[in-house]
């Protein structure tokens, strides 16, 4: 999928397979906050609804109890289409254009291909291996998406598009899934090491 880039034409599709240890212990990954919804009316089955999503990352980043500037990554759904990224883009604008530290986004489907029905254990995944090791780049970024751009007119400055990897971003980080249906969430992920009973931490296999 050519996520985020100028040439974005559509998901590739793709065949995964995900595993997670969920367990007490102090180390891991936490899942610290979440928030699922429907994405609501919009203009087409394809055509995204960025006020939806708005209302999610701020109900996941409200339930967290984190502040904007604690989130170093996010895992964009990044379907690589000409609409949805836009609208995505537009969306973490809106929520976390007044941060002050930067934000490191990517999608793994720029890598792997949109796994359907396995794409957000995908991501969750990514996330918590970003939190623990280096942020991966975005692997067909090229030339960014103008209406990507438009959408991060003004804050950019805030917001990292790495095309390589790059050294972790703290230790809380991101990851959003859209269904086809409508539903979509997200989830706010820390690193656990150190959290104590670290009840509900989940491991990459």
């Amino acid at each position: 999928c050519k996520t985020l880039d100028a040439r974005a034409n559509g998901y590739a599709r793709s065949e995964g397979v995900g595993a997670l240890v969920v367990r007490r212990g102090d180390e891991g990954v936490l899942v610290c906050g979440s928030a699922v919804r429907q994405d609501g009316r919009s203009a087409s089955l394809t055509a995204p609804n960025g006020s939806a999503q708005r209302v999610l990352l701020l109900a996941a980043l409200g339930r967290a109890s984190v502040s904007l500037d604690e989130v170093g990554s996010t895992e964009a759904h990044g379907t690589g289409t000409a609409l949805g990224d836009p609208t995505e883009a537009g969306a973490l604008a809106a929520v976390h254009g007044a941060r002050v530290a930067s934000l490191a986004v990517g999608a793994a489907k720029a890598s792997v291909g949109h796994s359907e029905a396995v794409s957000g254990q995908v991501g969750l995944l990514k996330v918590g291996q970003m939190l623990a090791d280096v942020v991966a780049g975005n692997a067909q970024l090229c030339v960014l998406n103008p209406l990507v751009g438009e959408r991060l007119r003004g804050v950019s400055s805030r917001f990292v598009l790495p095309v390589q990897g790059a050294a972790t971003c703290g230790v809380t980080g991101g990851v959003s899934s859209f269904g086809y249906s409508g539903t979509i969430a997200h989830a706010v992920l820390r690193r656990a090491v150190g959290v104590g009973s670290g009840e509900g931490a989940v491991t990459p296999l």
